[in-house]
Order: C-alpha cells, then sequence, then structure tokens
C-alpha cells in the first residue's frame, strides 16, 4: 500500500516535500520510484531506488535539485524538491515493485501505485 502526499502550489524558485507512506514493504525489500505526469505526456521516472544495488537514480532534468530519501522508522519514503520550475507541473506519483536496475525508470517494472499528488509550480 502506498500513500502520497505533501502536493501543492508554489511560485517558481520554491521548494516542496512529497512524502510516501508505505506499508507492507521495507524500501530494501523492492524498488521504489517516484515518477511524474504532466498533462498530455507519459508518466515519466524521476527518481528511483534500486533494490539490487540500493543506489538512487535521477532523472538529468531533476538531478541537484530533487532528493530521494527513506525513513524506516516512519515507513516512508520522500522527495525533496528544490529550485522548483514551472515545467515541473504534474501530478507526482510513488509506486513500487520488482523493476530491476534496466527498468527502474520503466512504469512497467512497478505494481504498485499511489494514487498521486499534484504540484503546481507558477511562473
Amino acid at each position: 500500500q502506498l500513500q502520497a502526499s505533501g502536493g501543492g502550489l508554489v511560485q517558481a524558485g520554491g521548494s516542496l516535500r512529497l512524502s510516501c507512506a508505505r506499508s507492507g514493504f521495507t524500501s530494501d525489500d523492492v524498488a521504489i520510484g517516484w515518477f511524474r505526469q504532466a498533462p498530455g505526456k507519459e508518466r515519466e521516472g524521476i527518481a528511483c531506488f534500486s533494490a539490487e544495488d540500493h543506489g538512487t537514480y535521477y532523472a538529468d532534468f531533476v538531478k541537484g535539485r530533487f532528493t530521494f530519501s527513506t525513513d524506516n522508522t516512519k515507513n516512508t519514503v520522500s522527495l525533496q524538491m528544490n529550485s522548483l520550475k514551472p515545467e515541473d507541473t504534474a501530478v507526482y506519483y510513488c509506486a513500487a515493485g520488482q523493476a530491476i536496475w534496466s527498468m527502474l525508470t520503466m512504469v512497467s517494472g512497478y505494481s504498485y501505485w499511489g494514487q498521486g499528488t499534484l504540484v503546481t509550480v507558477s511562473s
């Protein structure tokens, strides 16, 4: 089970922190991914944790701005988003699954999805 929260409206240059509460598994057992889907576009992986090597992949367009983290005591994963841009506007999803490294950013690599939280960045 996954439950994402933390979206909202923010001005360009601002920050938001998304959280995803998980139950039934730990972050070490499965791949955990943050995806986003902008209007009219495909869902894309932006920050994904690999259960194979415990590394995190970041899409080039969020590197240096977004940070994936886990809190096993609270059973949550988070996405800290800084220096937000209008093009970051999208519905953001957390997902879990058995994705191997080569599939880490692919929607098909994940079986479980949270409901999505909307992030709107105004210019």
